[in-house]
């Protein structure tokens, strides 16, 4: 990799990307091979070595104090450089100009949004003195205009001399942004290329052997059954704000609604209340007529509520269990899993079997731990999980945040069918692409109200950027697909 370059990885789940990035940022050591930065070979025992030789990372999943300013996460373990007063906001100022981040040290980083505290996360590595940076999935929550930002941002960084490595399964932004691109396949390099030279489809198919999938549905499913109906739903929050606000929402059998939206808007809140998590202030969920708003999760669950989580290891998985119990989690009361009222061990591992021949779920076994999976085999059980149950409504919250090509088609494929079965799918995702292509309407969510109907048909990423940024005053926007 050259100096003031933006050099791109990319690879199916369970390639290589992460135990390459753990290796390069000190997390893991490597069994053969050298490391070498500006010519000098150097040994990284920790991130503190891998720090001190140059190198930084962003993770996908932020890692910041809300309740602190910029300038306390920014300085937070790294005081000894400029302290923690004038000093240490005086670098965040400059470091902050010089590459165009525009961040203010005194903001605090709850009141900041999404694009906002990636760059944040930036100048942490920056001001420990980075000059090679790892960006994972760096635009994995961000709406089309704070990924223009971003490129921006990586523009600044490449005049000023500094090295980019970019992972992210968005082929398209990887061929818009990166200078070079490695390919890499089952821990091998298998093509280093010149984005100029290649395409989505042909970058793909180095990566997966087959084309770059779309998530496009052409056909209409949607049934006048309603299934899941949301009334005046009110979920109140602190100091006064409500966290949703009357908020009425139908799904019925055979149609994906999405959800779009900047995160922290809601969307988690609608989710918590539909599954039981909360127990909304106002209003009434009803599933199939019957009103389920005081029903604990058990109860929606076995009603026959599905639920694919945002986060999958907070929410969906035991990493430390084996994938067979994590066949059961939320599931302990239905067949195959329970017997007599007992845990029938025997029949959820032969499920857990099935689970991971059918949904090409990669592992050894079905006795290792969930965490020591890829992200895509991961999320891949999870689904196979929910769709093995006789199901009347899905909660898919980016069902597909972080996974490559391939599982992202699988699953793709799993929502779609499962919608030509009558399922009601509630549709949450940061992938734009995705909402458009595979609901049969969109709403969007902004500070806890939803603010416009857009027909998927008709609407661009553009659009639904700026309606979920609250550029474009709430409207209703042309006819859904069922409407047609």
């Amino acid at each position: 990799m050259r100096r003031g370059t933006v050099h791109a990885l990319v690879g199916e789940n369970g390639a290589g990307k992460s135990t390459l990035m753990k290796i390069l940022y000190g997390v893991q050591r490597q069994d053969e091979g050298t490391i070498k930065v500006d010519g000098q070979e150097i040994t990284l025992h920790s991130p503190s070595d891998a720090i001190k030789a140059g190198v930084g990372m962003v993770f996908q999943h932020f890692m910041l104090a809300d309740n602190l300013t910029v300038l306390e996460n920014v300085a937070l373990g790294a005081e000894k450089l400029h302290g923690i007063g004038g000093a240490a906001k005086r670098e965040i100022r400059r470091i902050s100009a010089e590459y165009g981040l525009n961040i203010d040290p005194d903001d605090l980083v709850a009141d900041l949004g999404v694009g906002d505290r990636q760059r944040v996360e930036i100048l942490k590595v920056l001001y420990r003195g980075a000059k090679i940076l790892i960006l994972d999935e760096p635009t994995a929550v961000l709406v089309p205009q704070e990924v223009d930002e971003l490129f921006d941002n990586l523009r600044e960084l490449k005049d000023e001399g500094l090295t980019v490595i970019f992972i992210s399964h968005k082929l398209d932004e990887v061929l818009k942004v990166a200078d070079a691109i490695t390919v890499i396949r089952r821990g091998t390099t298998v093509a280093s290329v010149d984005p100029k030279s290649v395409n989505a489809r042909q970058l793909a198919e180095l990566m997966v052997g087959s084309e770059l999938p779309t998530p496009q549905t052409t056909e209409s499913t949607v049934t006048d059954q309603v299934v899941l109906r949301l009334r005046d739903i009110t979920l109140a929050g602190t100091e006064g704000r409500d966290l949703l606000h009357d908020i009425d929402l139908d799904i019925h059998a055979g149609e994906i609604v999405g959800i779009a939206g900047v995160e922290g808007n809601g969307q988690a809140e609608l989710v918590e209340v539909i599954m039981g998590i909360r127990e909304p202030s106002a209003g009434i969920v009803e599933l199939e007529g019957t009103d389920i708003s005081d029903w604990d999760v058990r109860e929606i669950r076995e009603a026959g509520v599905g639920y694919i989580p945002e986060d999958r290891h907070r929410h969906g998985l035991l990493l430390e269990a084996p994938l067979w119990e994590n066949r059961i989690l939320g599931h302990q009361t239905e067949r195959p899993n329970e017997r007599r009222g007992l845990i029938d061990a025997r029949a959820a591992k032969a499920d857990t079997a099935r689970i991971v021949r059918e949904y090409d779920v990669r592992t050894p076994s079905i006795y290792v731990t969930a965490g020591s999976l890829s992200g895509g085999n991961q999320q891949k059980l999870i689904v196979g999980r929910e769709m093995s149950h006789q199901l009347k409504v899905l909660v898919a919250a980016h069902p597909t945040r972080g996974v490559d090509v391939g599982a992202q088609a699988s699953i793709w494929d799993l929502i779609r069918q499962a919608r030509r079965e009558g399922l009601a799918v509630l549709l949450i995702s940061a992938d734009l692409e995705e909402l458009i292509g595979l609901s049969d309407t969109i709403r969007v969510i902004l500070r806890g109200r939803l603010t416009g109907e857009f027909d998927p048909d008709t609407v661009t990423s553009q659009d639904l950027g700026s309606a979920m940024t609250g550029a474009d005053s709430p409207h209703d926007v042309d006819t859904p697909r069922d409407a047609q």
